[in-house]
Parts: C-alpha cells; sequence; structure tokens
C-alpha cells in the first residue's frame, strides 16, 4: 500500500483537490487537473483538457450522489438544464478539435478570473 502511495501522490493529491472542488463547490475540478495535469504529469494541455473533462463526469456523479441524498434535490425539476448541459458538451465536444491550445488556454483563464471576481465581489 504504501509503495502504491508513494508511486502515485502526484495522482493521488490531483484527484483529491479535483474532488474537494467538486464536492465543496459543486465544480471546479478542472481548475486544479488542467495545470496539474500539464505541469506535475507534463501532458500535453489539449489532452489536459479533454482528460479533465473525462475525470469530473464521475466526480459529478459521486456528488450529485451524496448532495442527492443528503439535501433532497428534485432532479426531474432541473432536467432542462441537465438536457442543455448535454447538448452544450456534445458540440462544445465537436467543436474542442478545432480550437487552438492558445484560445482554450484564454478562454480558460476568463472562466477562472470571472469565477473569481463573482466569488469575492457582489456582483
Amino acid at each position: 500500500m504504501v509503495e502504491i502511495l508513494k508511486k502515485n501522490y502526484k495522482l493521488i493529491t490531483i484527484g483529491a483537490l479535483a474532488g474537494a472542488a467538486n464536492g465543496f463547490f459543486g465544480a471546479g475540478g478542472g481548475l486544479f487537473l488542467v495545470p496539474l495535469f500539464v505541469r506535475w504529469l507534463e501532458i500535453e494541455e489539449k489532452k489536459a483538457f479533454a482528460t479533465s473533462v473525462a475525470v469530473i463526469f464521475p466526480l459529478s456523479a459521486i456528488s450529485l450522489i451524496v448532495y442527492f441524498l443528503k439535501v433532497n434535490i428534485n432532479i426531474i425539476e432541473y432536467l432542462p438544464i441537465l438536457l442543455g448541459g448535454l447538448a452544450g458538451g456534445l458540440i462544445a465536444g465537436q467543436i474542442f478539435g478545432k480550437i487552438s491550445v492558445t484560445l482554450l488556454r484564454r478562454v480558460f483563464g476568463i472562466l477562472i478570473i470571472y469565477g473569481g471576481i463573482r466569488a469575492v465581489l457582489p456582483i
């Protein structure tokens, strides 16, 4: 067990940060995943963005189950949001391969800045 932890401490740390962000804020794991995939794991940026999406899905599913059990969420009431998210994800997935890494990086940065401003200021 100790050997597994030593060998995979970066992966475990990245997963724990993403899971905590997702659990606390309902999203935000990508905030940790993309930069750490690129810097710690030396994954190419476009692959890091795609891998982040793949990792966030199961984390979000786990958070949904926990919130559903603890907060009594009426999932049917929010089905239109889920359907819109599905459509947005499919469209973005199609566009993803055509976007440059520079544009992805800039949009990601703008979203992080926007989220930070919204979290701090009453906008």
